[in-house]
């Protein structure tokens, strides 16, 4: 009876051991770069003109491979964008749909079109990519633990295998990457694109952009709701002043 607990008990501890084994093989991810953000503390705001050139980078570079189902063209007003500039930016893509007929024909997206995928289904962008689904950027910031640092790190963090770590043909090594091999090759580069504005278009300031883009469509409503906060606290702070005064008034007489 003895051995067979302490059998029990070490067949215990190695199913335990190969729970945690996972977490354990993930636990030598790098800890995401800790940038400063516009949008961060209970003050926080959207840089405008950084999340436009965002939208920039995303139309130029990611939209290839993923998509943004969430993300209608009419959005982009909240950032700036005119309505003829949403327009022309909609009728760029085209999207089918049945005629009176009860055929499909294409037509000219329109304002409230949701962003176009660059696959016609998931079977498709896995086809494309070896078998790797590219994941929608509508939520990624709010999907990932520490999103925007996450992300922006994740994007600019591409380096050569340290010595002695082999990396799979078709896989990019990134120590922000879970298992450090990844099959999206490096998005950025020198060059890539000339902003509209002017501005130098360096691998770091459009990983910069992208990531206030992607914050700002997983929270559009962000300012909205700090600065409501902020009153509920300003009245809360004054309430609690007006109610300790009444206090004092009322029972002064009380010893």
């Amino acid at each position: 009876m003895k051995w067979a607990r302490k059998g029990m008990f070490t067949a215990a501890v190695a199913s335990l051991l190969m729970a945690v084994q996972p977490a354990a093989a993930s636990s030598d991810v790098e800890h995401p770069k800790q940038m400063e953000w516009a949008f961060d503390g209970v003050t926080g705001h959207f840089d405008l003109p950084s999340v436009q050139r965002g939208y920039q980078v995303y139309k130029q570079v990611c939209a290839s491979c993923h998509s943004m189902k969430r993300v209608h063209f009419r959005n982009l007003a909240a950032i700036g964008f005119s309505e003829g500039e949403i327009k022309s930016i909609a009728a760029e893509y085209t999207y089918s749909e049945l005629n009176d007929d009860g055929e499909a024909a294409d037509r000219p997206g329109r304002p409230s079109d949701a962003f176009k995928s660059p696959f016609a289904n998931d079977q498709a962008a896995r086809a494309s990519n070896g078998g790797a689904l590219p994941p929608d950027l509508s939520l990624i910031v709010k999907a990932r633990h520490d999103g925007a640092n996450y992300v922006y790190s994740l994007i600019t963090g591409y380096a050569e295998a340290p010595a002695g770590v082999e990396v799979p043909e078709g896989k990019y090594y990134n120590p922000y990457f879970p298992g450090h091999n990844i099959g999206m090759p490096p998005p950025l580069a020198e060059g890539a694109l000339e902003y509209q504005d002017g501005t130098a278009a360096t691998p770091d300031q459009m990983a910069h952009d992208v990531v206030n883009f992607l914050q700002w469509a997983a929270e559009p409503e962000m300012e909205q709701r700090k600065q409501m906060g902020l009153k509920i606290m300003v009245f809360l702070a004054l309430a609690t002043v007006f109610f300790y005064i009444a206090k004092r008034i009322v029972w002064r007489d009380v010893k």
